[in-house]
């Protein structure tokens, strides 16, 4: 039971990595605020998740909203007195219309799209938990990069690219400024992983670029959300205690 006694704030936890990370927390005795911005997702998730050893504590708002987000982490930190982890999984390539458009290709307002949906919730959320957590002393903070923000994937754009190396750069930054209050702040670089957004544009492909796409990977498979989200637990855990400013890449061996 790594997480009995433990507040986490998890976004995008309805679906995908966030929602397998809430899984494994949950049935490890944490207490995950689940923020989604579909409650249809948050429904599912409390229901298929009671009994078990933690709880789901769920809350539909907009985590791009400033306000929304203000409010919610009082609320949390009125209602259970601190946020001890903190996942940010808002963010991804599929929120314009071709997620592999080249520089020329690609209009001002997608690359401001990608930019903002894949920085500005991660910025929202630290800059809005990391005072309690100074104030107690502790904390452990994870975010969802890419290997697109490593330059490795030639199916992302490159502002999705540029974002997720933000997120990679962000990380390492906060864990300097954060080390001497007792914060670890890590990341993980998924490469692809089939999650339920990403499938419709897998299942598109072919069997060839399929096949194609996994002799890439050494370890012959594409990655689920619970690759993902195990090693996103690793880091939230006392096995990591020592372990700050490391963004880890879990791409089954391709590099």
């Amino acid at each position: 039971m790594r997480f009995e006694g433990k507040t986490a704030v998890i976004t995008a936890a309805g679906a995908g990595i966030g929602r397998a990370t809430s899984d494994i927390l949950v049935k490890e005795g944490a207490t995950v605020v689940a923020v989604e911005i579909d409650p249809g997702r948050i429904d599912k998730m409390t229901t298929e998740l009671a009994g078990e050893a933690g709880t789901v504590d769920g809350r539909s708002i907009d985590a791009m909203d400033e306000g929304q987000v203000r409010a919610l982490i009082a609320d949390v930190e009125a209602k259970y007195g601190s946020i001890d982890l903190l996942v940010n999984g808002v963010g991804g390539s599929t929120i314009v219309e071709d997620p592999s458009m080249t520089i020329d290709e690609m209009s001002f307002d997608d690359w401001q799209k990608l930019i903002d949906f894949n920085l500005s919730a991660t910025f929202l959320f630290c800059n809005t938990v990391i005072p309690g957590m100074k104030k107690a002393g502790s904390g452990k903070i994870v975010s969802l990069a890419s290997i697109a923000g490593r330059g490795l994937s030639l199916n992302s754009s490159s502002a999705y690219a540029a974002a997720k190396g933000g997120i990679i750069a962000l990380t390492r930054k906060l864990s300097i400024e954060l080390g001497p209050f007792g914060i670890n702040v890590n990341a993980i670089a998924p490469s692809l992983t089939l999650t339920e957004r990403l499938m419709p544009h897998w299942e598109k492909r072919s069997a060839e670029s399929q096949a194609a796409e996994i002799e890439k990977v050494p370890l012959r498979r594409v990655a689920t959300a619970r690759d993902q989200a195990g090693v996103i637990a690793f880091l939230l855990s006392s096995d990591a205690d020592f372990v700050t400013g490391l963004t880890i890449d879990v791409t089954g061996g391709l590099s």
